[in-house]
C-alpha cells in the first residue's frame, strides 16, 4: 500500500533589518554653515535608504549649537529613542559633531553601548561596539576637545581685538543691524525701542509693556514673545545711546559657555559716538534713575533678599529660561519661570522637588561643586560641575504617598472620619 506523507517546509525567515539613525550638527547660525546641514541631512537620508540591510529611523539634527552641552534638543531626542528600544545604530561624520566634550562623549558611548547600540563615526572609520573602538575613541576625543579649546581661544582673541578697535563682536540687537563693522539703525525696530523707554517713564512696568507688545503682535528681535526680562534688557542697553561699553563680561571657559561679570580681570572699552543713536543719553540715564527709584521703593531696609542654593542655577532646555523657587502642599519645587507664568501650553516642562535636587547634589559632592543645570525632557537634568565635566542625572516623580506631608495625611483622616460619621448618622 501506498503511503503519500505531506511534508511543510517552514517559511524562509527575512534577515532582520538594521535600524539605522544619523545626527548632524553645525556649530554656527550662518547661512552657509545651516546650508551645509541641509546637505548633510540628505546625504544622510539617502545614504540609509538605499543600504538594503538598513532601515531608516530618521536623521536628527541641530542648528547652531555647541558641541560641548549635552543640551541640544534632537541629540536628546536621538538619545532618548534609544532608550527606548528604536535604533541598533547611529552614524555621524566626526567625534567632533558628536560632542567636543571627552566626558560626554565617553559616558553617552558608553550608555548607548550597554544598550547595543553602536555609534559609526564616518571621518574616523570607528565603530563603537569595535574592540578597540573605546580605546580609538579616548584618544581623539581628547584631541576634538583640545581643538575646541583652541578654535574657543583664537575666537577670543578676535573678539578682543575688535573690542580694541572700538567695535562690538556682533550687532544682534533689537533697532540695529551690523554692517560694514558698525552698527545701522533699523528704523522699524527703533520705533518699539522708542516706545519702550517712553512707556517705562511714563509709569509703565516692564511686565505691562511687555504684555502690550505681545498684544499688537509685536516680537522681540528674534521673534519670540516679550517679558520682563526681555524688556528690562532694552532699558539697560547702553548702545542705544550711540556709546559703547565692551567687555563688560568674560568667557570662564570653552566647555561650560559660562560668562562673568568683568570685575577688573580685563579691561573694558569705552567708545562715544560708535554709531547713530536711538535713545538720547538723557533719556537713557532718567530710565536708570527710575529703576533704581522703583527698587528701592520695594527694598525694605535691613531685610535681604533670600536667596537660595539652587537660585540662578536652573535652566530649561525647552525655553532657555531659568527655574524658580515655589512652595506647593507637597513641599517645595523648582520650576520653570515660561511655565509658571504662560501654563503647560507655552512650555510643558515639569517642576522638579527640591528634595530631588538636594539628592542629586549630595551624589556630586554638594551644591558648591555644580555650577549650572539643565532639565530636559524626559526628567533628566545636565549638571555642570566646577571642573569642566558634565553629568546626566535621571529622577523619578514621586509618588502621590511619597508627596503627602503630615498635615496633608492628618486633613485627609480628618475628612474621612467626617465621611464616616455622616454616613453613620443617615
Amino acid at each position: 500500500m501506498r503511503i503519500v506523507t505531506q511534508t511543510r517546509f517552514p517559511k524562509a525567515q527575512l534577515p532582520k533589518l538594521t535600524r539605522v539613525a544619523a545626527y548632524a550638527r553645525v556649530s554656527s547660525g550662518k547661512d552657509a554653515m545651516l546650508h551645509s546641514l541641509s546637505a548633510q541631512v540628505s546625504y544622510y537620508s539617502e545614504l540609509i535608504q538605499n543600504h538594503s540591510g538598513w532601515q531608516y529611523v530618521g536623521v536628527y539634527a541641530d542648528e547652531a549649537l555647541t558641541g560641548t552641552k549635552d543640551n541640544r534638543e534632537n541629540f536628546q531626542r536621538l538619545l532618548a529613542d534609544c532608550r527606548a528600544g528604536k535604533v541598533d545604530m547611529v552614524i555621524t561624520k566626526s567625534i567632533s559633531r558628536f560632542a567636543r566634550n571627552t566626558v560626554t562623549l565617553l559616558e553617552t558611548v558608553r550608555e548607548l553601548k550597554n544598550m547595543g547600540v553602536d555609534v559609526f563615526f564616518e571621518e574616523q572609520n570607528i565603530h563603537s561596539l569595535s574592540a578597540d573602538g573605546e580605546l580609538m575613541l579616548t584618544i581623539l576625543a581628547s584631541y576634538a576637545q583640545e581643538e575646541s579649546l583652541s578654535a574657543s581661544e583664537n575666537q577670543k582673541w578676535r573678539i578682543r581685538r575688535n573690542f580694541e578697535n572700538g567695535m562690538p563682536w556682533n550687532g544682534t540687537m533689537l533697532g540695529y543691524r551690523y554692517e560694514d563693522g558698525t552698527l545701522v539703525v533699523e528704523p522699524t525696530e527703533a520705533e518699539i525701542v522708542c516706545r519702550i523707554f517712553t512707556e517705562y517713564l511714563g509709569g509703565s512696568g516692564m511686565t505691562a509693556i511687555a504684555k502690550r507688545l505681545n498684544a499688537d503682535g509685536i516680537p522681540t528681535r528674534f521673534g519670540n514673545d516679550w517679558g520682563k526680562t526681555s524688556v528690562g534688557k532694552v532699558l539697560q542697553n547702553y548702545a542705544y545711546t550711540g556709546n559703547l561699553l565692551l567687555q563688560k563680561y568674560r568667557r570662564m571657559d570653552h566647555l561650560t559657555k559660562r560668562d562673568e561679570p568683568n570685575n577688573g580681570e580685563l579691561p573694558k572699552y569705552h567708545i562715544t559716538d560708535a554709531h547713530e543713536a536711538i535713545i538720547p543719553l538723557r533719556s537713557f540715564n532718567a530710565v536708570q534713575e527710575e529703576m533704581k527709584r522703583r527698587a528701592a521703593k520695594h527694598t525694605h531696609p535691613g531685610v535681604k533678599h533670600k536667596e537660595y542654593p539652587f537660585s540662578g542655577k536652573i535652566t530649561c532646555a525647552g525655553c532657555g529660561k531659568h527655574y524658580r523657587r515655589k512652595v506647593k502642599e507637597t513641599g517645595p519645587v523648582w520650576i520653570c519661570t515660561t511655565y509658571n507664568t504662560y501654563g503647560k501650553t507655552a512650555c510643558p516642562s515639569k517642576a522638579i522637588p527640591e528634595s530631588i535636587l538636594e539628592a542629586i547634589a549630595d551624589e556630586v559632592g554638594g551644591i558648591g561643586k555644580i555650577t549650572a543645570l539643565q532639565a530636559c525632557e524626559g526628567n533628566t537634568l545636565v549638571l555642570t560641575l566646577t571642573s569642566g565635566e558634565q553629568i546626566v542625572k535621571r529622577w523619578q516623580d514621586r509618588s502621590r504617598r511619597q508627596s503627602w506631608t503630615p498635615e496633608m495625611k492628618e486633613k485627609a483622616r480628618q475628612k474621612d472620619l467626617e465621611r464616616r460619621s455622616h454616613h453613620a448618622s443617615t
